[in-house]
């Protein structure tokens, strides 16, 4: 750490005691040296965590495997995809030779696919140089029955080609309350089943996954002792952190998530470090202010440094689609140099002026999609987020550089989304609203971008 600022008082701004630290800041002794797959790639050590529990040393870069890269499906219609598997396999390799070893998926990752892909890369390499982390997604009713869970988690090992899954989790709990969390893991037996399989060996970790609702987060921290989380996932970023745990909302107060964690010595997996994206795209001046401070590093870098200076992070998850990436992130973590006292507080007042940016909390986990009217939602929203941080968004014809704000957005929202595929075609069935994490009401939001987007076409603005 920087020797300007004590560890106790370091913990101390973090908001945690020392006693619930457990797991070390340093990088393992005994890692992989790097293996540079370009010159950009530094050498150094990779930083691990130490499971409590196992003794596993995990690497605090954890790969997100909800984004691998896609290609046009030859011979296949127009826009139809597949997963780039050469691709996701040069990714994979790159990883681990550089001492990334936990891959985190799904069963609805990529639309269904990203396991299938994930276990191909995977199972060129020794099993025991990874940890795999997937998820019971049972979303569906039609896979909530014990036989269906039961037939989603045996798949998720076959997709996976392995006989054994090092991190298990509930899939996002919180979205729907705890009616919803009874119906997919309690009624039907499920955990019971999971906490067996643990107890079998052929699952080495048992955790879950939040969104939403609070209750359902607390009610699950109150059944600690009974069900023996060894983990679980939540949102952390500079944008979610609170000074103080009593802000609300409580379900995106990322201070508040992560200390409840803490003082029950639960290890935390972070998910969306990067807010989806956004605090790798921040505003000109935002870039700059941080550029100023550490002109070597990346933007990006400021998040993920972040996420890991919390002592009770077992990983930190990035969904890496290009090799830059995963270059720069194991740039960031090789070793990774925690912030001091003074760059959490520099860090804090940047989001206090990233805030007065009216973005939509759209985080592109696709949990919306497929829209059954064919529009591609994320895409709309980020469009108009992107805008919204390059200050593209002209609010009247007095406005400086009206016209090339004007033309920027319009060109550009044509340039991304296919005209059929756009918010005006939506119908406000809802049908979205139910599956999204960060409960945007995307009808709502869409029909804004819609009644924008005429406006400016029409010159009224």
């Amino acid at each position: 750490m920087n020797n300007n600022i004590s560890r106790r008082g370091f913990l101390k701004r973090l908001g945690i005691g020392t006693s619930v630290a457990s797991l070390t800041l340093a990088g393992c002794k005994n890692a992989t040296k790097a293996v540079s797959a370009s010159p950009d790639l530094k050498e150094g050590e990779m930083t691990y965590r130490t499971n409590p529990k196992t003794g596993e040393k995990v690497s605090i870069l954890g790969y997100g495997c909800m984004r691998w890269p896609t290609k046009p499906v030859e011979g296949g219609a127009e826009g139809e995809e597949e997963i780039d598997q050469e691709m996701v396999n040069r990714l994979v390799d790159t990883a681990l030779e550089n001492g990334v070893n936990y891959f985190d998926t799904s069963p609805v990752y990529c639309q269904g696919k990203s396991e299938k892909a994930t276990g191909i890369a995977l199972s060129r390499h020794p099993r025991e140089s990874y940890y795999i982390a997937t998820k019971l997604s049972n979303f569906n009713p039609a896979t909530q029955s014990r036989e269906a869970s039961i037939e989603m988690y045996k798949n998720s090992m076959k997709e996976l080609q392995t006989d054994y899954i090092d991190y298990m989790l509930l899939h996002a709990v919180g979205g729907g309350g705890l009616e919803t969390l009874n119906q997919r893991y309690f009624d039907n037996g499920i955990l019971d089943f999971l906490m067996k399989e643990r107890e079998a060996g052929r699952i080495k970790n048992l955790g879950f996954s939040y969104h939403g609702d609070i209750e359902v987060f607390d009610y699950l921290l109150s059944k600690h002792d009974e069900y023996k989380w060894d983990f679980v996932q939540i949102q952390l970023n500079y944008m979610d952190w609170k000074h103080t745990a009593e802000e609300e909302p409580l379900s995106t107060n990322a201070n508040y998530l992560y200390q409840e964690l803490a003082k029950r010595e639960i290890p935390a997996v972070i998910m969306e470090p990067l807010l989806g994206g956004r605090l790798s795209k921040v505003p000109d001046h935002i870039a700059n202010r941080l550029k100023q401070r550490n002109p070597e590093e990346s933007v990006a870098s400021w998040a993920f440094r972040f996420a890991g200076t919390h002592p009770d992070v077992l990983t930190v998850l990035s969904g890496m689609t290009y090799m830059e990436h995963l270059e720069d992130n194991i740039h960031t973590y090789s070793p990774l140099n925690p912030l001091t006292e003074e760059d959490l507080v520099f860090l804090q007042e940047t989001a206090d002026i990233m805030k007065q940016y009216p973005t939509v909390p759209c985080n592109d986990c696709k949990y919306c999609m497929p829209c059954p009217y064919g529009i591609d939602i994320p895409a709309n929203l980020l469009h108009y987020n992107k805008c919204v941080n390059e200050d593209n968004i002209p609010t009247s014809k007095q406005s400086p550089k009206y016209a090339e704000a004007r033309r920027a957005f319009l060109v550009g929202y044509d340039r991304s989304v296919p005209k059929l595929r756009q918010a005006s075609h939506c119908i406000g069935c809802r049908k979205c609203v139910h599956h999204c994490p960060q409960e945007i009401d995307i009808p709502a939001e869409l029909h804004r971008i819609d009644e924008y987007v005429e406006k400016l076409k029409q010159q009224i603005i």
